[in-house]
This record gives structure tokens, C-alpha cells and sequence, in this order.
């Protein structure tokens, strides 16, 4: 699903930090392209000649598969045709919009509405997705207006004899999966992967990741988070993925300037604003990689101390990052510690 240019710029960074951080991955095969609006990378180990010369076709091939369901860029995509569709009738959904649409609602409701994939009014008012950059602050009756479009409670994702169908109550609910798209491309590329007889592999979409396995030298697969400064290398936290997805999302570099004031691309359901609370990245490791993307918005959203409550309530294995002053801190949940093997944090 496209992104705008200032999403992309932040999700290539992410993903060149979370790419392995151990040099001993190096003879395995590593492919790489674009999607989405951002890279997809896959570095795989044991391949053999036929495999080598397939994978990259198969992987692009899954991934435009992907982009033209859930793409808000494209006016021939499946989730275009229903935003575009105004009847309250249900819609059938394909498997794979089913299972994003499941997470994403269960992970909304756990949040309390933080994680909203109907937020489309309002991130494309504040100028981050297909419209472009507004000249001037959008209105509170602007912001009011888009608010009134925009909420959970509004889809509903049903189960019938013959598959799953999707209904909206309002006929202009704007649903935007690109919080979870990554995270569901990322874990698709490695069902490819298995599918292919793949069984160690690193894969990235974005800003997601998800491992099996083990590089072709035996170390474990190491990914880093990276520091909030400009230093694109500079690693926070190093962790093994232990097999596990990781997703990263922050607001120090996409954002921009509007009227002197700096605008996050992350945007607080419950007050239509762009969030301006100290929590400048969230990193969430779980089974799966959607599982994973879908927390970290959310997380977020909700700030350090109600992603932190969360967290140790829910038992996620969450980093965050806040920013106090001219420093960064760091903050790992129990869980989040145990996937930990260089913490450079404090």
C-alpha cells in the first residue's frame, strides 16, 4: 500500500537498522525490492540453485498480491472498492483480510480505540496519506467532522457458511491497513518461505520482521532497534528474535513543520490530534509479525505510561523509548527482556 514519502523515509530507516546485526549471515542469500511504499528484504540460508533463482519472482509476486488487496493508493484494490462502496450490506472478505481485520480489532478494543485502522479521515486530513500536506492547521469543525467518521464500533467482521463478509454502519468509513500491512506482508513472505522448503530466513516489509531458524554459520538471527537520532546505525537495543516477529513504530522522523508547530504522522483517535506526548518509539516482539505492528501503533498512541501499564498487564514484550530532556531513555517490559542480548538502553 503506498505511503506517503515522509512514512517511507522512516520505514527504510527502521528497516536498515532491524536487518541483522551479526556480520556471520553474510554467505547466506539475501534478496530485496520494493512494496508497499517502502523495502521488502529476505535473507535466507540452505537455498538451493533453483530456489535462489525462483524466490525473488515468488516474493514479489506474494507482495503485489498483498499491495493490491489492501492498498489505499490503488482505486482497483480490494479495501479501495470498499471505502469507495457506500452500502451497509456485508462485503466478503478474503482469508487474508479477515485475519488483519480480526487483529486489528482485537488489539483496538485492548487499547482502548489507541489502534484504529477506520483513523483514515483524520490521517489523510493531517496531510500522511494519498491527500497532500495541508497549507495551514485543519479546523476543530474539520477535525470534528473526520472524527465522525472514524471509529471500531463502525465494522464489524462476521463468519458465515461461506466465508467471511466485512459491514460498515456509515456509508463513508475509510478503513486505512496500512499500521498492519507490513507486519501481515512480512508474515506471509515466511509462510512463502516454509511453503517453499525455506527454514531459515530472516524477511522484513517496512518496518516488520519475522525469523525461523538460524543464519548458515549458526548464529541466531539479531536484529537491533535503533537509536532516535539521526546516526541511522547507532543500535539501541540488540535482541534475538528467538523465531519471533518484531515491529517498530516511532514519530521522531516522519513528521513534519506546519505553522511552527511539528506534526507527528501518528494520530490520536480520541482527539483527532497528532499525538505531542515524550514517547518517540515503541518496539513490540510477538509470534507474529502483524501481532507485533498492530501493538506498536497503538502503543504509541497511548504514551509511555499507559503503554507501560499495558504492557505489564497484557505481558507484551514492549521497548520503549522516551525522550526526557536531551536524552533517550530506554524501558523494557519482563518479557521484552528475555529477547535481550546487548542492551545498550541506559
Amino acid at each position: 500500500m503506498q505511503l506517503s514519502i515522509v512514512r517511507q523515509t522512516l520505514l527504510l530507516l527502521v528497516c536498515s537498522v532491524l536487518v541483522g546485526c551479526d556480520r556471520s549471515s553474510q554467505p547466506d542469500q539475501i534478496f530485496q525490492g520494493k512494496t508497499m511504499g517502502t523495502v521488502w528484504r529476505v535473507t535466507a540460508g540452505g537455498l538451493t540453485p533453483e530456489q535462489v533463482k525462483q524466490l525473488p519472482q515468488l516474493i514479489q509476486q506474494r507482495l503485489d498480491a498483498d499491495d493490491q488487496e489492501l492498498s489505499t493508493w490503488k482505486k482497483d484494490s480490494w479495501l479501495s472498492h470498499f471505502n469507495q462502496n457506500p452500502s451497509l450490506d456485508p462485503q466478503p472478505v478474503s482469508d487474508n483480510v479477515a485475519a488483519i481485520i480480526t487483529r486489528s480489532l482485537y488489539v483496538g478494543r485492548m487499547t482502548e480505540g489507541a489502534m484504529d485502522i477506520t483513523i483514515g479521515p483524520l490521517v489523510n486530513l493531517w496531510g500522511f496519506g494519498p491527500h497532500a500536506v495541508p497549507t495551514r492547521t485543519p479546523s476543530a469543525s474539520q477535525i470534528t467532522a473526520a472524527r465522525n467518521r472514524v471509529g471500531l464500533q463502525h465494522l464489524t467482521l462476521s463468519e458465515t457458511i461461506n466465508g467471511s463478509t466485512l459491514r460498515k454502519d456509515i456509508p463513508d468509513l475509510y478503513v486505512d491497513l496500512s499500521t498492519v500491512g507490513e507486519g501481515f506482508a512480512a508474515d506471509h513472505l515466511a509462510r512463502l518461505m516454509e511453503q517453499q522448503g525455506v527454514r531459515n530466513y530472516l524477511v522484513s516489509v517496512g518496518g516488520a520482521l519475522i525469523s525461523r531458524g538460524q543464519p548458515q554459520q549458526g548464529q541466531p538471527w539479531r536484529v537491533a532497534v535503533q537509536k532516535p537520532t539521526d546516526k541511522v546505525n547507532q543500535a539501541q537495543v540488540v535482541v534475538d528474535l528467538q523465531g519471533h516477529g518484531i515491529s517498530t513504530s516511532g514519530d521522531y522522523r516522519n513528521y513534519y513543520e506546519l505553522e511552527g508547530k511539528r506534526i507527528s504522522h501518528i494520530i490520536d483517535p480520541s482527539t483527532g490530534q497528532p499525538i505531542e506526548h515524550h514517547l518517540v518509539s515503541a518496539t513490540v516482539i510477538a509470534t507474529t509479525a502483524l501481532e507485533a505492528d498492530a501493538w506498536d501503533t497503538g502503543l504509541m498512541v497511548l504514551g509511555t505510561e499507559k503503554a507501560k501499564a499495558l504492557a505489564m498487564r497484557l505481558n507484551l514484550a514492549v521497548y520503549l523509548i522516551t525522550k526526557q530532556g536531551d536524552d533517550f531513555v530506554g524501558w523494557a517490559s519482563p518479557t521484552f527482556n528475555t529477547f535481550i542480548v546487548n542492551n545498550q538502553s541506559h
